[in-house]
């Protein structure tokens, strides 16, 4: 009998964390699920089960005949129109998902919320939330959202935020082998309810632009190899996450493919104020300092580290190839 039994369901999304979900390796998902002995019980694109079959293992985790020990929840909760669900049914149910959902919670050992739309609401809830989407435990960042603040699956654990949109494969499958092994506890969830293996990380840390940041040789355009932060809206020193330490793929990075981290893992992101690529100032200093970080610091250092840059990495910074390479001498390191 496998040590956990997983049903996954998705919601109000665009089904992104499954698609990257199915890019895991060193294991792959299911070599990963084998290893912790975990059965995925249903999912709605690797399932067989369709309709009043698929319905039934819903039902027979509800009437205990199949213990439900981890519900994943890919996508945010629709509570409109006006309370009522109905802008998403369950297909074949007649039933609003979020009532499904409601009900397997209540009788899952562990709910988790997997990526951003489920964990905060997500993109579903920026200009207006005409749809009255939220997480399943918050509301971008009020705690409440479907299930409310003060539930708890049947481990006493609250809702685990797997956030990010859309989630390293890797969160997934450590997060699920931890509760496989009985080791991920509520002091492992960051405030917001993040698995802190990977959200006690900045997407800062092991940045490969990080030189450029430390001289603010600070790129001007998308191409360019310096710093995206002053520029071009990069909050890699703000988001929680260790995206350039357990690289996608292998290999990659947003700040790697030359792109700004938008902090896809944090509530709000979906809705700075402001283009994505674009890094509010005021008084030429970016609004969106590094975490930890005081403004008069960063002035400084600023300052200082401007006035120190060498030529190859100043240089260097406003180009899409390195053009002046580290200089080599005789050093006699010691």
């Amino acid at each position: 009998m496998p040590d956990l039994n997983i049903l996954w369901l998705q919601s109000a999304g665009c089904g992104g964390c499954s698609i990257s979900l199915l890019n895991a390796e060193s294991p792959d998902l299911h070599g990963a699920l084998a290893t912790a002995g975990a059965r995925l019980l249903w999912h709605p694109s690797l399932s067989e089960e369709s309709g009043a079959d698929a319905l039934a293992i819903f039902e027979r985790c509800l009437s205990g005949e199949t213990r439900l020990d981890v519900l994943c929840v890919e996508g945010a909760m629709l509570r409109g129109p006006n309370g009522t669900g109905k802008f998403h049914l369950l297909s074949g149910s007649g039933d609003p998902m979020m009532q499904w959902v409601r009900r397997l919670a209540a009788v899952a050992r562990y709910t988790l919320a997997i990526g951003s739309c489920a964990a905060f609401g997500g993109i579903n809830i920026s200009r207006g939330n005409p749809t009255g989407a939220c997480g399943l435990q918050y509301e971008s960042d009020v705690p409440g959202g479907l299930l409310g603040a003060d539930y708890r699956a049947g481990s006493g654990m609250p809702v685990i935020n797997v956030a990010g949109c859309p989630t390293h494969p890797n969160w997934v499958t450590e997060t699920l082998t931890l509760l496989a092994l009985g080791e991920l506890t509520p002091d492992q969830l960051d405030p917001l309810g993040r698995p802190r293996h990977y959200a006690d990380h900045l997407v800062h840390h092991g940045c490969p632009r990080n030189e450029y940041y430390e001289f603010k040789a600070s790129a001007e355009k998308s191409s360019d190899l310096g710093c995206l932060m002053e520029n071009l809206g990069c909050k890699g020193t703000q988001a929680h996450a260790d995206c350039n330490l357990r690289l996608w793929n292998g290999e990659g990075s947003c700040p790697r493919g030359g792109y700004a981290c938008i902090s896809c893992t944090e509530p709000g992101f979906e809705d700075p104020g402001h283009p994505f690529g674009y890094t509010p100032k005021f008084a030429g200093i970016p609004i969106g300092l590094p975490t930890d970080m005081p403004k008069a610091w960063f002035v400084a250092l600023a300052s200082l580290s401007k006035s120190a840059t060498p030529k190859r990495v100043r240089e260097n910074a406003h180009a899409d190839h390195q053009i002046v390479p580290p200089a080599v001498k005789k050093t006699r390191l010691k």
